[in-house]
């Protein structure tokens, strides 16, 4: 009798056991996908490439522009920054191009706007174009406009640190017989001699931005499935 009483209060405590793993187990896999959404909203903004350059080169900027929402973005507006001297636009199918000029003749507001469906949700589009940095060492600020196809229009032009910030370009020049970093259109850091000269493959350093959320995602999902592993294991002991 005794011992069927501590068989049966041992299986009753397992239970017990048992239950509080999945709650926690559960609570954690909840945390995991609420972090997972967050890394993906922070790091999707419309920012402009690379976020370093030198005073009057002629350099290749890359618009990026991801949408957020459940409907596709269907146009985007970039103010041309003061001092800052918009020349050229590469093609991007799907998309038409216009620019607003003042009384100068300078451009001070690039619009691409979609032909075809945009882009859809989950889905992102770089927008390049060339243009001549001020003289100076100086920031200049990128502000943009997302039009997206229900109407709604996302304004980027916030300060740093805000939820709607607009893209930043550090405009400085490079120390002589030194190597300077810049960061490319796809986020990865390039090095560069002062005669302004891209470094070698083998001095290249490709660290791309976008790969600080996936690993801090791609490690939470391991956390989560080792929990799971656990548990399961302890539901199929014997008691």
């Amino acid at each position: 009798m005794v011992g069927k009483m501590a068989y049966w209060r041992s299986k009753g405590q397992g239970s017990r056991t048992r239950r509080r793993l999945g709650r926690a187990a559960a609570g954690v896999l909840s945390g995991a996908a609420v972090m997972v959404l967050w890394v993906g909203v922070a790091s999707a903004h419309v920012t402009v490439w690379p976020q370093t350059s030198t005073p009057g080169a002629w350099e290749k900027y890359t618009m990026r522009v991801p949408t957020e929402r459940n409907d596709p973005t269907v146009k985007v507006v970039l103010k041309i920054p003061s001092g800052v001297e918009f020349e050229q636009y590469e093609p991007v199918a799907g998309w038409k191009f216009s620019a607003q000029k003042n009384a100068s003749g300078e451009v001070t507001t690039a619009t691409w706007t979609a032909t075809g469906g945009g882009i859809q949700p989950g889905q992102f589009l770089e927008f390049p174009f060339i243009a001549q940095n001020p003289s100076h060492d100086t920031s200049i600020a990128w502000n943009a406009y997302q039009y997206y196809k229900d109407g709604t229009i996302v304004e980027w032009t916030g300060k740093p640190g805000s939820d709607t910030p607009h893209s930043l370009t550090t405009i400085r020049k490079q120390v002589t017989g030194s190597a300077s970093t810049t960061t490319g259109s796809g986020g990865e850091q390039r090095v560069s001699t002062s005669s302004g000269a891209s470094a070698t493959p083998a001095q290249t350093s490709t660290v791309p931005s976008w790969l600080a959320p996936v690993s801090l995602a791609a490690l939470i999902i391991g956390v989560v499935s080792l929990l799971l592993s656990v548990v399961g294991l302890i539901r199929r002991r014997p008691h």
